[in-house]
């Protein structure tokens, strides 16, 4: 074994340990029972993270993430709640209160049921409907503004938090024109940079990021290995980000170790768009 090697397996093994960056920190995860916020999930909880799995439809999907977090020895519930509502995230909230007393990070993944189809009506400025619009700003951004709204009385009274945004580097580069969806994900950069500078002044940090073509989650499971080898050629990392790489960067974000990143928007897609 020559020595790049060795320092290549080393480098690969200390990357599947996850530390404990965030022991006993109390965490909302939305849209969690399957993807990206799964991922997110199970690695904020293996780093010490108390998780809510927040879930929509997929009950039986959720609790199976509950399940998997607390065989690995770690902390977790599931809660169904539409964050289009803001009674049933309040209601959330306030049962994340009553059993842990405290809410320290939220990460917004929710996401409106969408098809990623290159072809569909949304995808040019003649054919997408306001209807189109609507859905995706309902869900995306209403949601967004309504989970910080409930769990904002908690953070203001420990003058502290993490609010962590899910978007998209499409944003940044629209290789497909998914005008509904781009157009709600670039929203939440605004609503970000507008959180951050009202609450900063009680300790909460607000940072949105971004990730391309993840390999693999539910929205990428038909992408062929032809095309993420296509991605990672064009990236200056020469991969393809993978959602364990994406979910440690919402770890990084969410911990004390970013205490003076407040109101960024960041590219997690190997270099590929540099904002």
């Amino acid at each position: 074994m020559t020595e790049s090697t060795s320092t290549q397996n080393t480098l690969n093994k200390s990357h599947s340990v996850i530390p404990a960056l965030l022991t006993d920190k109390v965490a909302i995860v939305t849209g969690a029972s399957r993807g990206l916020g799964a991922q997110i999930a199970q690695q904020m909880a293996a780093a010490g993270a108390i998780v809510c799995v927040n879930y929509l439809n997929s009950k039986q999907a959720a609790e199976a993430v509950v399940a998997d977090i607390i065989a690995t020895g770690g902390q977790a519930f599931a809660y169904q709640a539409d964050v289009t509502d803001l009674e049933q995230v309040q209601a959330m909230v306030a049962e994340v209160i009553t059993r842990h007393g405290r809410i320290d990070i939220l990460v917004n993944n929710a996401l409106p049921s969408y098809q990623f189809n290159p072809s569909a009506a949304y995808t040019s400025i003649e054919t997408v409907k306001w209807s189109h619009f609507s859905q995706q700003m309902d869900g995306i951004v209403k949601g967004a503004v309504n989970t910080v709204q409930a769990v904002l009385p908690q953070m203001k009274a420990q003058q502290v938090g993490k609010i962590i945004n899910i978007s998209t580097n499409l944003v940044y580069n629209p290789v497909v024109t998914y005008y509904d969806y781009t157009t709600a994900k670039s929203a939440l950069i605004g609503l970000t940079r507008n959180l951050a500078s009202e609450l900063g002044q009680y300790g909460i940090r607000v940072n949105l990021l971004a990730g391309g073509l993840l390999k693999t989650t539910d929205a990428s499971s038909l992408t062929t290995e032809e095309v993420f080898d296509y991605i990672a050629t064009t990236t200056p990392l020469r991969q393809a980000t993978s959602v364990a790489d994406f979910a440690n960067s919402v770890l990084l974000m969410a911990s004390d170790l970013s205490m003076a990143i407040t109101g960024q928007s960041i590219a997690v897609d190997g270099g590929l768009t540099m904002p």
